[in-house]
């Protein structure tokens, strides 16, 4: 005969259970507790009222060759045990409020496992009815069901009347049973969750390191949440699975949970992880009711250290409140640590872990793995090596890749490299890896449609590079309807989100501390090449006719197809334009019609360009972007075609040599902001050249940055009385401003920072009453401010970080009285705090210490 051998001890550990608890009640009683001591009487009394019960089941299996009747039952007296033995152990003051909780958890698995021993295994429909009837207190009808099952059913019964069960315990149970109808039945509890944790591929490349450095992020003392983000097929769930694997994660917990959530509902998740967990469920009856569940789980600050892993996780409103559940307040003290992977940039996590590309060796590997090219192979490394770089080194692209040319001839694999070189995608040409892609756009859904529109957007910049952000607000200025007063903050609150669905990263080249207005010159936006390709891939979908964009790329001469067909008919549904040439571009360019862009994109290589001479038919161009990508300003001609843009808004030229464009003098009426970057001014601003207030006498906005030859403005700009901000910024070379400045008298926003030669500004300056900021942050040779700088009556914040060689500061600054923020440096600090006594209560003086960061270089 075979024997039970766990079930057949459950008796004696019933017995030894119920003199410890006894035991524990004593000291209670000596040490004055009684949060929990009327928990522990009835545990005490149901455990002696279903002794014998058990006793007679245990001798029954012995008899009948039956194993495992007892085991889950003997759990739960194990738990108890254990924690009646940590009531011995730990000082009587630490008792209280710690353990009364998971007391009340015990004594309804007790209940549980009370009730379930009641009902044959095979008859648990008639279980279900039974309980209905109990919840609905038709007692005669329970009887009657219990007297037409088997004979041990009713045996059962019997011995459960013979025990002496008092009414309020049977209700006690009802409320439980009660509680197991409305939060999900409970079958049975286990330690330990190593169940289901998943190995990593076969073959992986570069995990040691980020492996290493995931565990030194995660491990650490205080962290209880991290992300683990990247683009989509980076390999993000790969290093988890590899961190559930690893010996030193596995030494430090004594269980993990690796659940993939994806779109899957919250009650799903939670009953899968409560599965894994130990505690069978079979529904829930709502979210709210699941996540309770699991909070009542996770709290249980008893249990071993437990690593719980939510892989791919999507963003909205089911994913913030699944998070909610997993955040625990410093008093709850858990022993969970959840670590999340997601390619999204989800928010309240301690700390986070960003997956970047493959390196070179690492790439060149995954592909020769998943090729299955050898030593031998007649595919050559520097083929290979073009086909990792068209994959742009994504894990998921060189595996799809390489799988899609396993067995290739080397003339297939020439192919798909020179079409993919030659402007073809290789997400087109991927099916599976474009699907993997769409549908981080899918998750966007109807609400942020508007990010989806700002994402495609970014297909109107070449590959590769950097795209300022102050481009991006030109561009939805206008494209975008905002009913924000402060637009520019409002496009920039868009790169916000794009970073957040990690379709975009914003980089801010120089994010100083205490920095005081709304500069966004430092922030540029990058994109991964493959992310480009879908945009571009979004663009080009649908029937040229009915797009709203055109982003045309030409190499050399050969444009694209559609164009030589349908250059006489009009684009009427085209709001933005993007033309992007090499150097081998002659400037020849063909009719198009687009009565309605209101966005033109000019991207070019080449030396000596001319603009297209279909501007000239733009009559609803609003914005013009102008960018040279060669190393050196480009000359630039056909200027004079924006003479009949009459609603032209905003110009914006980069590398672009000025004395090109100024020979032909233009008057756009309409302007409101113009901005330069890295340009050669030259002999711009000279006599005879453009005149500032005769061009553009509508100009509310001037942007002048690294212009290095730039030395002076022009003396005419001061007459532009709609001017309201003048940014001049990185021009080492400016040394003076024109005197009468001062003539500006709508100016809000004067930014001269890091003009290095500049010595000082000019008297005029008192007469500008409505300035509200003035930066002159790191301009060195500035020595004081102007004397009677106090008149600006309406300067509210004040940059002046890294004007070392400030000697004094005039008296006049006590009448600036909506003065609010000044940002300094230590030295000059000291000069204003020899004024604050006089000064107005509620200014800020914020010195920073400078931090040396070439990045911005």
């Amino acid at each position: 005969m075979v024997v039970d051998v766990a079930a057949s001890a459950v008796g004696l550990a019933l017995s030894l259970l119920c003199k410890a608890i006894e035991e524990v009640i004593r000291k209670c009683v000596i040490d004055k507790i009684v949060e929990f001591n009327p928990l522990l009487k009835k545990i005490n009394t149901k455990l002696k009222t279903v002794k014998p019960g058990i006793e007679e089941i245990e001798k029954s299996n012995l008899e009948l060759d039956r194993t495992g009747e007892l085991k889950d039952f003997k759990q739960v007296i194990e738990d108890i045990t254990a924690l009646v033995r940590k009531l011995q152990e730990v000082p009587h003051w630490y008792k209280k409020p710690k353990y009364t909780d998971k007391l009340k958890e015990l004594d309804e698995s007790l209940d549980t496992q009370i009730m379930l021993l009641q009902v044959p295994t095979a008859s648990k429909v008639s279980n279900l009815s039974v309980i209905t009837s109990i919840i609905e207190g038709d007692t005669r009808n329970i009887r009657m069901q219990m007297g037409n099952m088997s004979v041990q059913v009713g045996s059962m019964s019997m011995q459960m009347e013979n025990m002496g069960m008092q009414i309020e315990d049977l209700n006690t149970n009802l409320e439980m049973i009660r509680d197991m109808r409305q939060n999900g039945l409970v079958q049975n509890q286990v330690k330990g969750c190593w169940s289901g944790v998943p190995e990593p591929p076969s073959f992986t490349v570069g995990l040691d390191l980020r492996l290493d450095e995931l565990k030194k992020k995660l491990l650490e003392d205080g962290v209880s949440m991290g992300l683990v983000t990247g683009h989509p097929g980076s390999g993000k769930t790969t290093l988890a699975k590899a961190l559930c694997q690893d010996k030193k994660v596995k030494d430090k917990f004594k269980g993990i949970i690796f659940v993939d959530v994806s779109k899957r509902p919250n009650t799903e998740v939670v009953q899968e992880i409560c599965e894994k967990k130990g505690t069978q469920i079979l529904s829930f009856q709502s979210e709210e009711i699941a996540l309770d569940r699991l909070q009542q789980l996770l709290n249980n600050t008893e249990e071993d250290p437990v690593l719980l892993v939510l892989d791919n996780v999507w963003p909205g409103n089911r994913t913030e409140s699944l998070l909610a559940s997993f955040r625990f307040k410093e008093s709850e003290m858990s022993n969970y640590k959840i670590l999340v992977t997601s390619r999204y940039m989800l928010p309240g996590f301690d700390v986070e872990y960003h997956v970047e590309e493959l390196n070179d060796n690492d790439a060149m590997s995954l592909l020769r793995n998943s090729a299955r090219l050898t030593s031998s192979s007649s595919i050559p490394e520097d083929l290979q090596r073009q086909v990792v770089e068209c994959c742009k080194r994504l894990p998921l692209a060189i595996e799809v890749v390489g799988r899609s040319l396993f067995g290739k001839n080397i003339v297939i694999w020439k192919d798909r490299v020179e079409a993919w070189s030659s402007g073809s995608s290789v997400i087109k040409s991927e099916k599976h890896l474009l699907v993997c892609l769409q549908s981080s756009l899918d998750a966007l859904g109807e609400e942020n449609a508007l990010i989806k529109e700002c994402f495609m957007d970014l297909a109107s910049f070449p590959q590769g590079r950097r795209i300022p952000a102050s481009v991006l607000i030109d561009i939805w200025s206008v494209l975008i309807d905002m009913w924000a007063a402060d637009k520019d903050s409002s496009c920039v609150a868009k790169l916000y989100e794009l970073t957040y669905w990690r379709l975009a990263n914003l980089v801010i080249t120089r994010n100083e501390k205490g920095e005081v207005d709304d500069y966004y010159g430092e922030h540029f936006v990058t994109q991964h090449d493959l992310l480009r390709e879908l945009a571009v891939h979004q663009t080009d979908e649908g029937p040229v006719k009915l797009r709203r964009r055109l982003i045309i790329n030409i190499r050399g001469n050969k444009l694209p197809k559609w164009w030589k067909k349908q250059m006489d008919q009009p684009f009427e549904e085209v709001l933005l334009v993007s033309i992007s040439t090499d150097g081998l571009f002659s400037s020849k360019w063909r009719d198009i019609q687009l009565p309605k862009a209101k966005v033109l994109v000019l991207n070019f290589h080449t030396k000596n360009y001319a603009l297209p001479e279909f501007v000239k038919k733009m009559e609803k161009l609003k914005v013009l972007i102008v960018t040279n990508y060669g190393f050196l300003p480009a000359e630039v001609s056909n200027f004079t075609l924006l003479g009949s843009s009459s609603k032209l808004k905003r110009i914006r030229l980069e590398r672009i040599s000025l004395s090109s464009i100024t020979k032909n003098p233009i008057v756009l009426k309409r302007l409101q902001k113009i901005s330069f970057f890295m340009c050669n001014m030259g002999q711009a601003f000279s006599k005879g050249s453009i005149k500032f207030f005769e061009a553009f006498p509508d100009l509310q906005e001037i942007n002048i940055d690294y212009c290095s030859d730039l030395v002076e403005l022009p003396a005419d700009i001061c007459l532009l009385i709609h001017l309201k901000k003048l940014s001049i910024t990185n021009c080492h070379k400016l040394s003076a401003l024109p005197k009468m400045i001062g003539e500006l008298v709508n100016l809000e926003v004067l930014r001269l920072r890091s003009c290095t030669d500049l010595s000082e500004l000019p008297s005029s300056v008192r007469k500008l009453k409505k300035l509200k900021v003035l930066d002159i942050s790191n301009c060195y040779s500035i020595k004081e401010l102007p004397e009677h700088i106090g008149e600006m009556c309406c300067l509210q914040k004040l940059n002046m970080r890294q004007c070392s060689r400030m000697q004094e500061l005039p008296e006049s600054i006590l009448d600036l009285e909506t003065l609010t923020d000044v940002i300094c440096d230590e030295e000059t600090k000291l000069f204003w705090e020899t004024y604050l006594p006089s000064l107005s209560n509620h200014i800020q003086i914020t010195a920073v210490k400078e931090e040396i960061n070439l990045d911005w270089l």
